[in-house]
């Protein structure tokens, strides 16, 4: 049994809703973790010095903050490669809060992070 037309166009209008509110979501967790994976390094990590400074963990930190905020751009923009960034993205933002995590006293990164993967993964999974 087909569906009327109207059902059917509902249905279509709830999804673009649905997917426009998942990439809102996915946008501003990834700008919340450029945020706040920047400021940490910039003051927290440089301030605290020690494991917080050793390169491989500052360049994680560094990445994770530049890969969020072209996600958030590629995204802004509807650009071509958007869900395979995101993907990139949620990889990236694993590592480094595992690291933070590890090193410890970086609970608002981990927290960021995380939040950040999770959307992120869910873009990058999302059919069009």
């Amino acid at each position: 049994m087909t569906q009327p037309i109207q059902s059917q166009h509902s249905m279509h209008s709830e999804r673009s809703m649905y997917a426009e509110h998942s990439m809102q979501t996915c946008i501003e967790a990834c700008n919340y973790c450029h945020q706040v994976c920047l400021q940490t390094a910039m003051n927290h990590c440089l301030k605290t010095g020690g494991k917080h400074v050793e390169p491989e963990h500052f360049r994680l930190m560094m990445s994770c903050a530049e890969i969020c905020q072209t996600s958030a751009n590629f995204q802004l923009s509807n650009a071509s490669f958007s869900h395979r960034l995101c993907a990139v993205c949620a990889e990236v933002c694993e590592a480094c809060a595992a690291d933070c995590r590890k090193i410890g006293g970086m609970d608002e990164c981990v927290e960021a992070c995380e939040k950040c993967a999770e959307s992120c993964f869910q873009m990058a999974s999302a059919q069009h």
